[in-house]
């Protein structure tokens, strides 16, 4: 039996990019400082990093796509907050975004982390921005970097 598994450090050289909505931006930064600071506690340097603002949730997916397709990038790691409102525009966003940065990682074959919230309220949000549920941004950078080392792993 053989046993491929990905590191949680980062490949030399290896870049990623970090995509944010700019919806809910408070939450969506903090977001961003948790991937950005745990791909710096493994191995990725600032300087190969790209943080891609985007309008909204919605567009995450067309701009994963945009970045998976040059393939420059390890890793692509999509960041955003969708909270229920009164109508049904937050399940249409949130599944469709989900359904969209899955279709980019399997067509691209370049890994693609879902951090995008789908919450139910606010505090929701803030208590995985980095509060009682820890920081989701954090731990989308940690499944990127694994995953970019476990698929250089698999052989063809």
């Amino acid at each position: 039996m053989s046993l491929i598994e990905g590191e949680p450090r980062a490949s030399t050289g290896a870049r990623f990019a970090i995509l944010a909505s700019r919806w809910n931006p408070r939450i969506v930064e903090a977001l961003v400082e948790g991937a950005r600071r745990a791909f710096a506690e493994h191995g990725v340097a600032e300087d190969a990093l790209d943080v891609v603002r985007v309008p909204g949730a919605w567009e995450l997916p067309q701009a994963a796509a945009k970045i998976a397709a040059a393939r420059r990038h390890a890793g692509i790691v999509a960041l955003g907050c969708v909270v229920r409102g009164e109508t049904r525009h937050y399940e249409h966003v949130a599944d469709e975004c989900a359904r969209g940065l899955m279709r980019v990682a399997l067509d691209a074959g370049v890994p693609v982390a879902n951090g995008v919230l789908a919450v139910e309220r606010h505090e929701d949000a803030l208590a995985r921005a980095g509060g009682a549920h820890g920081n989701k941004g954090e731990e989308a950078a940690l499944v990127a970097i694994e995953m970019s080392s476990l698929l250089a792993r698999i052989p063809r």
